[in-house]
């Protein structure tokens, strides 16, 4: 979604949900020659979570850590270290070059402060948060919606897929020092190990879980807690009215984590999977021995032909016990890498 759609005020909100805080000075006046900044376009962003209401929800979920109404507004310093952070810095100390342009920023709680409001959020306004970055979410949608088609596609071999795609994965961040839960990793690093589920639709990180550095990285329970939590921000109209497809590397094959998956249909979410499996040596030996007339050209995500790799049914020759009733397998990427579908197999092997 733009940031100049996503400004309208949505229609039936109430006026407060809307309202600006008042820390950050208004943006609709055009800049001066002199006025110019390269970080202009940031201010935006602090703009539009006043626009969705998400500063407003964000006051609400950290009430508490400002019990006198004193001090540094918790929610400004939560939304600043959004801006922030969107704006390709990493480290709480980089709010610096926020602070340094009030007439954009306005005022920027100090490096202390920015500190001190995420160490005080616990567990409680941790929830009220990631609620209110799912009402300010549906705000946004409503936004698109009025605008334009609504929330685009995601594509795959040159076609729209129906619904919305969710996709799961780990990542390393490496810390260079020791830091809390910072932990060796299975790549021989250091640092931690989160896992996190991305809108492959629009783009929009839904949701991340911080883990240390040596965190399995197939645990199903870690899976679960993240897949519910994305769910959760997805709006009811679209969680409950549309299918949803999350995908996963060989990480989210877990039998435990599929089992859940296919249990949301019973909840009235049309969930289904396509993850990544083990090679294992049957599946290998049922690859090679599948004829050379079933072989077709793999295509790439914007349907252009993928360069040395085929693609074949496997359906049927894998014996996949344990996985939910009716998960076919998939084989796909190059090598001998291997996958699992809950729609339909199709191997992939190199030419």
């Amino acid at each position: 979604m733009r940031l100049d759609q996503g400004l309208r005020r949505t229609r039936g909100k109430e006026p407060s949900a809307c309202t600006p805080t008042g820390h950050v000075p208004s943006s609709s006046s055009p800049p001066t020659a002199a006025g110019w900044s390269v970080n202009a376009g940031s201010r935006l962003l602090a703009d539009l979570a006043d626009a969705t209401g998400l500063t407003g929800a964000f006051s609400n979920a950290l009430r508490r850590l400002r019990p006198r109404g004193t001090g540094h507004d918790p929610r400004r310093v939560a939304v600043d270290r959004a801006v922030m952070l969107a704006d390709g810095d990493e480290a709480i100390g980089d709010l610096a070059l926020l602070r340094d342009q009030p007439a954009i920023s306005g005022t920027v709680a100090s490096t202390p402060t920015a500190w001190w409001v995420p160490a005080a959020t616990d567990a409680p306004a941790r929830s009220a948060l990631r609620a209110a970055r799912a009402t300010a979410r549906e705000t946004a949608w409503m936004q698109a919606a009025e605008s334009r088609a609504g929330i685009p596609a995601a594509r795959a071999a040159g076609r729209d897929l129906p619904g919305l795609v969710l996709d799961l994965d780990a990542t390393l961040v490496t810390c260079h020092s020791e830091k809390e839960q910072a932990a060796a990793t299975y790549k021989h690093g250091f640092g931690y190990h989160p896992l996190l589920c991305f809108l492959d639709n629009t783009g929009e990180a839904l949701v991340g879980l911080l883990r240390p550095g040596n965190a399995g990285a197939n645990t199903a329970a870690d899976h679960i807690t993240v897949l519910d939590n994305a769910l959760a921000q997805i709006p009811d109209a679209h969680r409950h009215g549309a299918e949803i497809l999350i995908r996963a590397d060989s990480a989210g094959s877990a039998k435990a984590f599929l089992a859940h998956i296919r249990a949301l249909r019973h909840h009235g979410v049309q969930t289904s999977f396509s993850v990544g499996h083990a090679v294992t040596a049957p599946v290998r030996q049922a690859i090679r021995a599948l004829p050379p007339q079933v072989w077709h050209p793999a295509l790439e995500q914007d349907g252009t032909q993928r360069a040395s790799a085929d693609v074949a049914e496997l359906t049927g020759m894998v014996d996949l016990a344990g996985c939910p009733e009716g998960t076919p397998g998939r084989r796909s990427g190059r090598g001998w890498r291997a996958a699992t579908c809950g729609r339909e197999c199709r191997p992939v092997r190199d030419r």
